[in-house]
């Protein structure tokens, strides 16, 4: 008797626009094909912080319905923090993904939670990954507080009002952000921040 093919579902996620998922969706689809899983969707949150609620996780929020709908057996996931920043959240998810019936997978970790010592593996990373993530905060927020003592100026430099209008004058004459960023020296983000300060004043006025 044949064994039916296991369907699997992909989640990515990268905490900024500037990060990709691809790396992740060929990485796991690469798992899949060897373990002869059928990847049948892929749920996405691309620059969402995995700090942020299900509520503010669009691709997170569907693939937990999904699940609760039985419409895959597998989830699989590049590594515990990309299912969440928080242990709590990512406990209640693994006890949802559980009560549906749905397996995990999740490489980085090199485990799956179908089995009571999976699931305790997988909390304890999430647990660890958590601690990771407070201690680079306490050392960010030390070293700011150390530059502040020295008087270092903090926040993003300011740009010269003759290049703030530099940059609106291209971009009103449609030219594109890295050209504008190469003609005028600049950074890529400062005429994105330009830009989106234009598109603010347009959508008051």
């Amino acid at each position: 008797m044949a064994t039916k093919t296991k369907r699997a579902a992909l989640y990515l996620r990268v905490s900024t626009d500037g990060q990709t998922t691809e790396n992740q969706r060929r990485v796991l689809c690469e798992v899949a094909e060897r373990r002869g899983w059928s990847v049948v969707t892929v749920y996405e949150d691309a620059g969402i912080s995995g700090a942020k609620g299900r509520d503010r996780r669009p691709g997170f929020d569907a693939m937990l319905k999904d699940a609760t709908r039985r419409r895959f057996d597998v989830l699989m996931f590049w590594s515990i923090d990309r299912l969440g920043r928080s242990t709590a959240m990512v406990a209640t998810a693994l006890a949802e993904l559980e009560a549906a019936g749905v397996s995990i997978y999740a490489d980085k970790e090199a485990m799956d939670a179908t089995t009571p010592h999976g699931r305790a593996m997988l909390q304890m990373a999430a647990v660890f990954a958590e601690l990771e993530r407070g201690m680079i905060r306490e050392r960010v927020m030390a070293g700011l507080e150390r530059a502040k003592a020295q008087g270092v100026r903090l926040g993003r430099p300011t740009v010269a009002t003759k290049v703030e209008d530099a940059i609106r004058d291209r971009l009103a004459q449609g030219h594109g952000m890295l050209r504008i960023a190469k003609e005028l020296a600049i950074g890529v983000s400062t005429v994105q921040r330009v830009k989106r300060s234009v598109a603010g004043a347009a959508g008051a006025g």
